[in-house]
């Protein structure tokens, strides 16, 4: 074999022997790409989800502070009103309707029995509200523990 065709046999070894290197890298290359696409997928769907978890507790909380201010806000107007305060009924109705909106159902029932025996109380003191006061509190507990 001459001295020429050993050079093309080796000239054509080394590109085949290239091509075959560069293929074989390309390929690796892709599924690299791919796993660091995948695992980018993995991480930004964990983040998402924390930030969701976040956002649905601070939904939560903020829930919770408005039904607590709207249920003591009742307390105090009721309590007001007991003591014959000139707009006591006006208030004690306007936080009795915040806690009707704000539910849930059997709060705004324990809401309108303290409401209506506040008002008795403040007519006749012998009447009293507490026993319509607490089963009241029982059931704003009972509401704010479950949101």
């Amino acid at each position: 074999m001459s001295d020429w065709g050993i050079a093309l046999i080796a000239a054509g070894s080394a590109i085949a022997g290239s091509i075959v290197t560069g293929f074989l890298a390309w390929k690796a290359g892709h599924r690299q790409a791919g796993a660091a696409e995948h695992a980018g997928n993995r991480q930004a769907d964990a983040l998402i989800a924390t930030v969701q978890a976040t956002l649905d507790e601070q939904r939560r909380a903020r829930t919770e502070e408005r039904r607590r201010q709207v249920y003591a806000d009742l307390l105090t107007a009721g309590q007001a009103w007991e003591l014959g305060a000139s707009d006591g009924e006006h208030q004690t109705l306007s936080a009795f309707h915040r806690v009707e909106m704000e539910g849930p159902e059997y709060v705004a029932e324990a809401a309108l029995d303290y409401a209506s025996a506040a008002g008795g109380a403040s007519r006749d003191p012998v009447y009293g509200s507490a026993p319509a006061r607490e089963t009241y509190l029982k059931a704003t507990r009972r509401a704010l523990n479950e949101t």
